[in-house]
């Protein structure tokens, strides 16, 4: 018989649009018609569910993406559809069909089936192996009759999967594993004091979605949820999510009240997910510097600090926080700052291994502009110490062999002229210095990045070049009692301490001229020596060499990558331009960067 579709499939789906049970859904093939994904998503395919006469806007499952990259299905295929769920398009009459079971009847047709389908033309369903007939009453009882609560939950309501919720559905039952719990956390608003907390739920498909609770529900389900089990959960709500605060793949963000339901799923045997990295190598952080993007890194640890209490501003509670230096075969170094739990246990495990040089992978972590590039944990990092993965065992054996034996500078500094990432090189986003002080809105929101070519005009020498520094930490110190210096930090006292810049200089170029920070690494490239031996020129030789060293630091072009920010004095906004990274003009780069920006302009 001729494959083709099924008469009146259209009606049919919208005269069931939300079926309770698999039991009540017929088998309905329908044409693929105008299959096209949405918009720049490999997974997600849109089309048009035609039976000849009517047609539905559809869309099909994520897990169904290999068929059509397959060529199993194509633009005027056939499919049949085993679950699915009719839901209203908003201002709009009429609803979509969303498919979330289906299989390929045939790839493809030569045309679209238009006429009207006659009965007969029907397709040929799929053979049915020989059973004793039974009532569909008499299946579902013998199917609920030894079954748990939660599994009698699954067959009297329908489990929906993930990738079919949207915002305006009602009614709708999930089969989710946690695959990340958050910690239970205190905030403060206007409205007061409050807690909140969040999971990453998971369905059979893979499909994720992020569920926040706050206050009684947060307090409520907390206890509830354990990381590896699989719950069943309704009565929840679907917003749009927040892509700044959002950590899974997911248009939408789940929420859960002290009304919703949330019940453990019998028979699901808990596990813990494997953790996947998706690792970024040290010299490339530099792109995403401020980035809403979390990031994996694995790395061999060079040291790792004390436990250092950190004050909040927002309610004046103190947190702990352990820095540690980690490198990679890129031979740059970054410092990553754990906090809370990861500072005191994992970050003590560290420090007492750190002579072995253990090497680490970190899952999730925020890139900040810290001395140019660092990174710092967030509530759903994770921390392995010697992994058993293969890039673990790669960085293991190039430390042994010669990376312990290789200076190696921080990424931070990192920030070359002639540098292959074009996102952050000192020959993307370049600037003049009008650009940035006519417009003081710009750092509002967030710090923004620039590149500019400049001249250092002037270094004012009275003013405070630099700050005493524990050699530790590099946090400043304060003379102790007695003698030495005290770092807060570090809780200990040192009989010496070193110096560090902290300066502002003016830079010129065509445009106009600003005032730039600019803090120790950079500043010793700009002056051409330490803190610490220019303290001891103008101590030792005298204040002509002093005013000498700083006047030869001056009118030499160099190339700045600077972020700019917005800050507060006196009741002031002012705008705060920093250097985060300084190169030296190299002439040949210089004037193959203009002759690019040449052949622009005569293209435009």
């Amino acid at each position: 018989m001729t494959k083709s579709v099924t008469p009146g499939a259209i009606s049919m789906l919208l005269a069931n649009p939300s079926p309770g049970s698999s039991s009540e859904i017929p088998e309905i093939v329908v044409q693929v018609v105008d299959l096209k994904p949405i918009g720049s998503s490999t997974t997600r395919f849109t089309f048009m569910a035609s039976d000849g006469k009517m047609k539905i806007k559809a869309m099909l499952p994520t897990h169904f993406a290999s068929e059509i990259h397959s060529g199993n299905l194509q633009n005027l295929g056939l499919i049949r559809t085993l679950d699915y769920t009719c839901n209203s398009i908003p201002n709009q009459p009429d609803k979509a069909l969303i498919v979330t079971k289906c299989e390929v009847v045939c790839p493809a047709l030569e045309t679209e089936i238009k006429s009207e389908v006659k009965e007969e033309t029907g397709i040929v369903l799929k053979p049915k192996q020989e059973m004793v007939a039974k009532s569909a009453a008499q299946i579902v009882s013998e199917q609920r009759g030894n079954a748990a609560p939660a599994a009698r939950m699954a067959m009297t309501r329908r489990v929906h999967p993930l990738v079919s919720l949207n915002p305006y559905q009602g009614n709708w039952t999930i089969k989710v594993r946690v695959t990340n719990k958050g910690n239970l956390r205190t905030y403060k608003n206007a409205k007061g004091e409050g807690h909140v907390f969040n999971v990453e739920l998971t369905d059979e498909d893979g499909t994720q979605i992020q569920a926040t609770m706050f206050n009684e529900a947060a307090n409520k389900f907390y206890p509830t949820f354990e990381l590896g089990k699989v719950y069943y959960i309704s009565k929840g709500s679907l917003k749009v999510a927040n892509k700044q605060f959002r950590t899974v793949a997911n248009d939408y963000e789940m929420t859960l009240n002290e009304n919703s339901i949330v019940e453990e799923a019998d028979g699901e045997g808990a596990f813990i997910p494997e953790t996947k990295f998706n690792f970024v190598k040290i010299d490339q952080l530099g792109t995403y510097v401020n980035g809403r993007e979390l990031v994996d890194i694995i790395g061999v640890v060079q040291n790792v600090s004390s436990t250092l209490s950190i004050r909040r501003k927002s309610n004046n509670d103190t947190i702990p926080k352990r820095d540690m230096t980690i490198a990679d075969d890129s031979n740059k170094t970054v410092v990553v700052s754990l906090w809370n739990e990861l500072a005191t246990d994992i970050g003590q495990q560290l420090l007492d291994t750190v002579d072995s040089a253990p090497v680490v992978a970190i899952k999730s972590l925020r890139v900040g502009d810290f001395q140019g590039v660092s990174l710092s944990s967030v509530s759903k990092s994770k921390v392995l110490i010697n992994p058993d993965l293969p890039e673990a065992k790669k960085l293991r054996t190039w430390f042994d062999s010669e990376g312990k034996g290789i200076s190696m500078a921080s990424v931070g500094s990192g920030f070359s002229a002639s540098s292959k990432n074009g996102a952050k090189s000192m020959y993307s986003d370049r600037v003049s210095l009008s650009y940035i002080t006519n417009d003081q809105t710009l750092g509002q929101d967030k710090p923004v990045f620039f590149s500019i070519k400049g001249y250092i005009s002037f270094i004012k020498s009275d003013q405070t070049m630099s700050y005493r520094a524990c050699k530790t930490c590099n946090k400043k110190v304060t003379e102790a009692i007695g003698s030495g210096y005290w770092c807060e930090a570090c809780q200990k006292n040192d009989d010496e301490c070193s110096l560090r810049y902290i300066m502002v200089v003016k830079v010129s170029d065509h445009s106009g001229e600003a005032w730039l920070s600019v803090f120790n690494e950079q500043a010793e490239k700009i002056i051409g020596c330490t803190a610490d031996e220019l303290n001891r020129i103008k101590s030792e030789e005298g204040d002509d060499k002093y005013q000498l060293k700083l006047k030869e630091a001056t009118w030499v072009p160099h190339l700045f990558r600077v972020s700019v920010a917005q800050t507060e004095y006196m009741n002031e906004k002012r705008q705060r331009i920093t250097v985060r990274a300084h190169a030296p003009l190299d002439c040949s780069a210089e004037s193959r960067y203009l002759l690019e920006e040449i052949a622009k302009m005569s293209l435009s």
